[in-house]
């Protein structure tokens, strides 16, 4: 896995898109069809609308990071517990 994940609060546009997201999660599960996903994301700068305007993607689909979130110790600290539930995660697709 060659990817850090960014922090909640930064903006990003995703490949071919005209809005840009505003992350508001990280490491998301998608019980309905078992699919773990990098982020949750809203439409920036309205935030949160309904739960219909709410964005699943992963870090490959991001095109451009426009603002950083905020990081201190304790995001780094949660970052490293995602990335290995990630890996893990790929590891057991790969196991499939």
């Amino acid at each position: 896995m060659n990817k850090e994940l960014l922090p909640i609060g930064s903006v990003v546009a995703l490949h071919g898109a005209t809005r840009k997201l505003l992350i508001i999660g990280t490491v998301v599960h998608e019980q309905q069809t078992d699919t773990t996903y990098d982020y949750i994301g809203e439409p920036y700068p309205e935030g949160y609308i309904d739960e219909e305007t709410m964005f699943l993607f992963q870090h490959e689909d991001i095109d451009a990071v426009h603002f950083l979130g905020y990081i201190n110790a304790e995001m780094q600290s949660y970052r490293a517990k995602m990335m290995e539930e990630l890996e893990k995660s790929d590891a057991e697709k790969a196991d499939k």
